[in-house]
């Protein structure tokens, strides 16, 4: 059984204004998905809307529409993060010590409401939004809905899985450090960050206050830009808020990283990924490689410098009364706080001013940036195991955003072997959020990008593909290891232009090897379908100096499949130029 395909908000309202449907079949429906997901993640939730409430709060939405009322969001089921007020829910921030049920929602869940949105429920998080993978808090770690093994991302984890699994057409985050691209990029989502002020705060429990950024979770651009549409507006009970203002972009110049300075953290998956998607950039813009040095060190300034006594500010008084009901993690990064110096704080603001008018000079020479969201991804087990350091591996390409007061929208980029997803973010001056949500249009229409893979209700790999390149081709000698492991048939494809396929010497029966090269070339292959256990199996009998890793192919997907060690090619025979071993075996 799968999770029924995410639901647009766009079509949700169109069909409900135009009497195609109702919001309680809608409500209806999205009680049924909530209800079967609760066997897989019930900790993506903290609190939900009971059904009598969210059936009473559809016929609402149903009687406005009967009255004439065009709803721009009529009854569009939606969840809120639960450091973020909503008036009959209770807010948490992850900590039951801290809960507080409020009087008044958040001005933006407010005016959400009352464009006709059904609010089903409040999400989980990492604590007081302390955190960037999801597994910091109480209520247990969302995990990432395309694979439980690895992490959601967080802090907003439970609102990135609302909406991946298609529970909830959109959703509520945060972000302070990356919380609000992180997990969509791992969860093959839009990840939109309005610019400081653009959004109002009002209602938010904060992390950084000068810095935090309510945000949106889509399937699409399309309605990011509708809830944008609905929330975007000068709050005058936030004293961050503004006017808004939309900044054209040209999309002509695009900044990126250096080759030199692009960490990847050993994921040579993401590598590749992050340069197929500058291939396609490069069709929209001229691509220009900058200088990451200023914006890293803007970065270090959130965890390393004195803006982590902003988020001990924010948490003072649970820190004074209750430190035992706070998280050990989010503990140990927010104690620091309380010694820092106001010479520290003043020695640091007058640093990030330096840094900011460096960043201000990248917008005469570049339009905006393109980075990887993040430069990998790991399982729930390692950042249990170590969850400073891998957490700060997230925020590499994330934590300086905010900082130096700029816009982002992160955007799907690719498939990992392991169904999770690989995300890129564009990145321009403050109000320029219309702009990169057109330049990310052309992208999605340029790169041309899988679908993400089916969503198993188990939420975990069931099978995985497999690409063989020689002997296990169909009609070849090893074929049956295939087929007597009820192997399916995916089809033939070809490899990314980056590979060399060699004829191994003395070899019984004749095998070729397959090695990565960036001066290689297409080579066909099939695409098997296995088991997990079969395939486990079938590792077991594959015999040096061959191996089982990770290919990519042309469309830039990635399945396992045979690599070879370098003793594969002593001796061997390079037949790259042939495209394949099937011509190989019949010149």
């Amino acid at each position: 059984m799968t999770v029924l395909d995410r639901r647009s908000a766009t079509a949700i309202a169109a069909a409900i204004n135009g009497g195609q449907t109702s919001a309680v079949a809608v409500a209806e429906e999205t009680l049924a998905r909530v209800s079967a997901y609760d066997a897989i993640q019930p900790q993506i939730w903290i609190s939900r809307a009971t059904r009598d409430d969210l059936l009473a709060a559809a016929r609402a939405i149903d009687a406005r529409v009967a009255a004439g009322e065009v709803l721009p969001l009529a009854g569009v089921p939606f969840a809120v993060k639960d450091n973020i007020d909503v008036a009959g829910f209770e807010t948490t921030a992850a900590c039951p010590a801290f809960a507080y049920r409020p009087e008044t929602s958040a001005t933006v869940v407010e005016r959400l409401l009352a464009a006709g949105a059904l609010c089903v429920g409040k999400t989980n998080l990492d604590q007081f939004a302390t955190g960037l993978n999801g597994t910091r808090g109480p209520y247990g770690a969302p995990r990432n809905a395309y694979n439980l093994a690895y992490v959601s991302g967080g802090s907003s984890s439970g609102s990135s899985v609302a909406v991946a699994a298609g529970l909830v057409s959109f959703a509520l985050g945060t972000d302070t450090a990356g919380s609000g691209r992180v997990p969509a990029a791992f969860q093959h989502l839009i990840g939109f960050k309005p610019s400081k002020g653009r959004w109002s705060t009002s209602g938010l429990v904060p992390a950084c206050r000068s810095l935090d950024c309510i945000t949106v979770f889509t399937d699409d651009t399309a309605d990011a830009r509708l809830v944008d549409q609905v929330v975007a507006a000068f709050d005058p009970a936030d004293p961050w808020s503004k006017a808004l203002a939309d900044r054209p972009v040209a999309r002509k110049t695009i900044g990126v990283p250096r080759r030199d300075q692009r960490v990847w953290f050993g994921d040579a998956e993401s590598e590749y990924l992050y340069d197929r998607a500058l291939e396609k950039l490069a069709g929209l813009a001229d691509i220009v490689e900058i200088d990451l040095a200023p914006l890293l060190e803007a970065a270090q300034l959130l965890y390393g410098g004195p803006w982590v006594a902003e988020r001990t500010a924010a948490m003072a008084g649970i820190l004074a009364d209750n430190p035992d009901a706070i998280d050990k993690t989010v503990r140990e990064v927010v104690e620091p706080g309380l010694t820092m110096s106001a010479v520290e704080l003043f020695n640091g603001v007058y640093r990030l001013a330096e840094l900011k008018r460096h960043a201000d000079t990248l917008w005469t020479s570049i339009d905006m940036l393109a980075f990887p969201t993040t430069g990998t991804t790991y399982r729930v087990a390692e950042l249990l195991a170590a969850p400073v350091a891998l957490n700060s591996a997230f925020g590499l390409y994330t934590n300086f955003v905010n900082l130096l007061d700029m816009a982002a929208v992160a955007i799907p980029a690719g498939i990992r072997a392991n169904a999770t997803g690989f995300g890129i973010t564009l990145i321009g001056p403050a109000d320029t959020d219309r702009a990169l949500l057109d330049t990310a249009d052309a992208y999605i229409s340029a790169a041309d990008l899988p679908p993400p893979p089916p969503l198993d209700l188990e939420g975990k790999m069931q099978t995985v593909k497999l690409a063989v390149v020689g002997a296990h081709l169909k009609d070849m000698p090893l074929h049956w290891q295939l087929t007597s492991r009820e192997a399916k048939f995916v089809g033939a494809f070809e490899t990314a232009p980056t590979y060399r396929l060699y004829a191994m010497a003395d070899s019984v029966p004749p095998k070729p090897a397959l090695v990565h090269s960036e001066d290689g070339g297409p080579i066909a292959v099939e695409v098997y379908e296995l088991g997990v256990a079969e395939f486990g199996s079938f590792v077991v009998e594959v015999p040096a100096p061959l191996a089982i890793g990770t290919v990519t192919l042309a469309d830039g997907s990635s399945v396992k499949g045979f690599v070879a060690e370098p003793r594969a090619l002593t001796n061997a025979e390079d037949i790259t130029s042939l495209g394949g071993w099937r011509a190989y075996i019949a010149r």
